[in-house]
């Protein structure tokens, strides 16, 4: 089996080690982020469906950090909602405090009807920065 290049944030590696899967994996020049919730450092959800938006969106921010990237890097961007007719509004007016500027990522919407006590959780795919040339 290939060994993955995995990427851990810092203070939540035994959050996803409990859990059992990786934050992110690093492949030909890709982060493929898991899916972030609205989660607090013991793995508890943040209550207000505001906060918890932010928070998940914090939480992919420590990940893509660790990777050397930013939201900018991203390139593909996967969101699935509970119940999105009555909380869309809400988590959308949220979404451009980190969304930056045009030209924006790829967006899949998925309404689901159950996320492990969550509202709201955001996968993504990113290009990693050019390592430049190597230094031999």
């Amino acid at each position: 089996m290939t060994s993955r290049d995995v990427v851990f944030p810092p203070g939540r590696q035994a959050l996803y080690e409990r859990n059992r899967y990786s934050p992110a994996i690093k492949s030909n020049g890709f982060l493929f982020v898991s899916g972030q919730v609205g989660s607090h450092e013991d793995g508890s959800p943040e209550p207000d469906l505001e906060d918890q938006v932010r928070l998940a969106f914090n939480n992919l921010n420590a990940i893509l950090s660790t990777a050397g990237c930013t939201f900018d890097d991203v390139i593909d961007v996967t969101v699935f909602i509970v119940d999105p007719e009555s909380r869309f509004e809400t988590i959308w007016k949220v979404v451009p405090e980190f969304w930056g500027e045009a030209p924006h990522p790829t967006l899949t919407g998925v309404g689901v009807t159950w996320l492990y006590g969550y509202q709201f959780e955001i996968k993504v795919i990113a290009k990693l920065p050019d390592p430049g040339p190597a230094i031999t």
